[in-house]
């Protein structure tokens, strides 16, 4: 590889490196984020609870009742039942947090008059929007830390034990599905400087979003098959189920990569703008 190439590449990563460590560092200073930790803990740690101790419940009852009418009982995976149910949870508990997260990436840049000092710098849009995106998905994926462990905790007490891989499968799939999201509601914080209105149009994002995954599962033919494709939704509910697709990569990473495109698209014009 040419010198002036390596040399480019260094500049790149050390350029993402040092925006995301400043933005990581809001994350942990700011008491407001704090407010979304420990909601998200406490709503998550509340339905786990709740998941486990009604599908428990049901498969005890149902047992039951088949002993009692002599029908041969029939072999439920529990664990697999839990997990499944609280990662559907999870996903929509996500999904409301993660617009109050990507709602003040750049809009916050406006307020305080450092998006010019940003658009005009040395330093690319395409590494500034890269290094925002893995700050917040690093937090994000903090929140999750604690619930993986007790999810690995809890279904691996199981007998037989729940395989890893579903877990970390189905974690995987909402850190994607997350990643996504996130990407998308950047772009649209920098639009402008209204945290409020940021926030409202990541809903509206995900509002379309389940409406493509509504219209993927009433609808027959090639429509659907297109739209169950890209549906994220869709993807992550199959890993959950601990379904690997090279399918759901390719359309994870294409969100991915049209929000932070969009993103640095519009830094760009901003740019064109003022001068």
């Amino acid at each position: 590889m040419p010198s002036h190439l390596l040399h480019r590449g260094r500049m790149v990563i050390a350029n993402i490196l040092a925006i995301y460590r400043r933005e990581l560092q809001s994350y942990f200073t700011a008491p407001f984020y704090y407010v979304i930790a420990g909601v998200f803990w406490l709503l998550s740690g509340l339905f786990f609870i709740v998941v486990m101790t009604t599908i428990i419940d049901q498969v005890a009852q149902q047992d039951l009742l088949q002993q009692q009418f002599g029908s041969p009982s029939q072999a439920v995976d529990v664990p697999k039942l839990i997990l499944e149910s609280f990662l559907g949870l999870l996903g929509s508990i996500s999904q409301v947090i993660l617009p109050m997260l990507s709602m003040g990436l750049y809009t916050e840049e406006r307020k305080r008059g450092t998006l010019e000092l940003l658009a005009t710098s040395p330093i690319t849009n395409w590494s500034v929007a890269t290094g925002k995106l893995l700050a917040v998905l690093t937090f994000y994926a903090t929140l999750l830390l604690p619930l993986v462990v007790y999810q690995f905790v809890t279904l691996q007490s199981s007998t037989p034990p729940l395989s890893p891989w579903l877990i970390l499968a189905g974690n995987g799939g909402l850190l994607l599905l997350a990643a996504a999201i996130l990407a998308l509601g950047m772009f649209l914080s920098s639009l402008t400087d209204s945290t409020i209105l940021a926030a409202i149009l990541g809903f509206a994002v995900l509002l379309i979003l389940w409406t493509l995954d509504i219209l993927a599962k009433n609808t027959g033919g090639t429509l659907s098959e297109v739209l169950t494709y890209l549906s994220p939704i869709e993807h992550f509910s199959t890993l959950t189920r601990g379904v690997f697709r090279t399918s759901s990569l390719v359309v994870f990473g294409s969100y991915i990569f049209l929000g932070i495109f969009l993103t640095a698209q519009s830094i760009d014009a901003f740019r064109y703008q003022r001068n």
